[in-house]
């Protein structure tokens, strides 16, 4: 029997139920499910990093964004909040469209 001790997506076990196999779960407490998700978002990291190709790439990105919102949950912060904090920091300091990569910077200047 594999065990997976990991924060998966809600629906989860309703899938592997819908394969015929039973499967244990547990509700986590805030703290733990903060911990969890920390690593969720390493876990889905390192996904995309390994990922092959356009498509899994994109399905990494999506996983990402899923965890990402439900961060920002926990932190206080609607999906909708987080967008305009991250638009406002595009608008002060730009995104990341437009290539630059910063050698250096002469500080003596």
């Amino acid at each position: 029997m594999p065990v997976y001790n990991k924060l998966v997506r809600d629906l989860i076990p309703q899938v592997i139920q819908s394969t015929g196999k039973e499967c244990r779960t547990r509700i986590l407490d805030e703290e733990e499910y903060i911990k969890e998700l920390v690593k969720k978002l390493k876990e889905e990291s390192e996904e995309y990093f390994a990922a092959q190709g356009p498509t899994e790439s994109l399905e990494e990105l999506a996983d990402i964004l899923e965890i990402i919102r439900a961060l920002a949950a926990v932190h206080g912060a609607t999906w909708e909040q987080l967008d305009a904090l991250r638009q406002k920091k595009a608008e002060s300091r730009g995104g990341f469209q437009e290539r630059v990569y910063l050698i250096d910077v002469d500080d003596n200047a």
